[in-house]
């Protein structure tokens, strides 16, 4: 992450990252030497320095009838992320205690499954880490798969480290994978479907009670996936499974 990425992470938004540096080059001065060393027209230079004065991050002084602007000491940048890593904490113990309980209030109950499509690589990333956070919170912390030899080359293309964060939550995982091939991987129990017709099978069933994530390749090898979430649905399938996994 190069300045501007690790400033925005804490709230500096990349024009005000401009400012701060231009500030912290020039020393004090008025909103239109600001606005040339920005690159940033002048009235929208004046109201991003009065939230940059807001964030601690940069003061003034009059000068004659004009203000000038000073940068604060990047050390004060330190206290910004320290604020910011509290909100955030003080944020999640809200989410977890108030927010996601009442918003779940707000969902129907119904019989039926809750079905979610996905699409990309983005996607499918938003769904291996669905996994791994659905499973994580469950006593037996182990999941099921399918996976066809077409799609492994694509399946951890968004999501690199999948394996190791696996393994980092003592994740084990059970897979049958149809055609030959397949890593071995720590916490990892394999058996295999010797099926000639594999080539053509591009899917990957991952089965995570209550949840089923089913993912495919469409034309030009774009990964898609369909998470549903239905004890019934789920349960159906870990028996199918841990069926033909006894045979294997």
């Amino acid at each position: 992450m190069n300045t501007a990425e690790v400033l925005r992470v804490f709230g500096l938004e990349p024009r005000e990252t401009r400012i701060y540096l231009a500030l912290l080059e020039s020393g004090p001065a008025s909103i239109r030497d600001i606005a040339d060393r920005a690159g940033i027209n002048r009235g929208t230079t004046h109201e991003l320095l009065k939230r940059m004065q807001q964030k601690g991050v940069v003061s003034y002084f009059p000068k004659g009838k004009r203000r000038h602007f000073s940068a604060e000491p990047p050390s004060r940048l330190k206290e910004l992320a320290l604020n910011h890593q509290n909100q955030v904490s003080e944020a999640m113990e809200l989410l977890e205690e108030k927010v996601i309980p009442q918003l779940s209030h707000l969902r129907p109950i119904t019989g039926n499954a809750d079905v979610h499509y996905y699409e990309g690589d983005d996607g499918i990333e938003l769904v291996l880490k669905d996994i791994l956070s659905t499973v994580s919170e469950q006593e037996d912390r182990t999941y099921s798969v399918y996976s066809a030899k077409a799609i492994r080359k694509h399946l951890y293309r968004p999501f690199p480290n999948y394996t190791r964060q696996r393994v980092k939550l003592d994740i084990n995982v059970r897979v049958i994978a149809i055609g030959e091939g397949g890593e071995e991987a720590p916490l990892a129990n394999r058996k295999w479907i010797d099926e000639k017709s594999s080539e053509n099978a591009g899917s990957y069933i991952a089965i995570y009670p209550p949840k089923v994530a089913l993912i495919s390749l469409s034309d030009g090898d774009l990964p898609t996936a369909v998470v549903i979430q239905s004890p019934t649905i789920a349960n159906t399938h870990l028996t199918i499974f841990n069926t033909l996994w006894k045979t294997l």
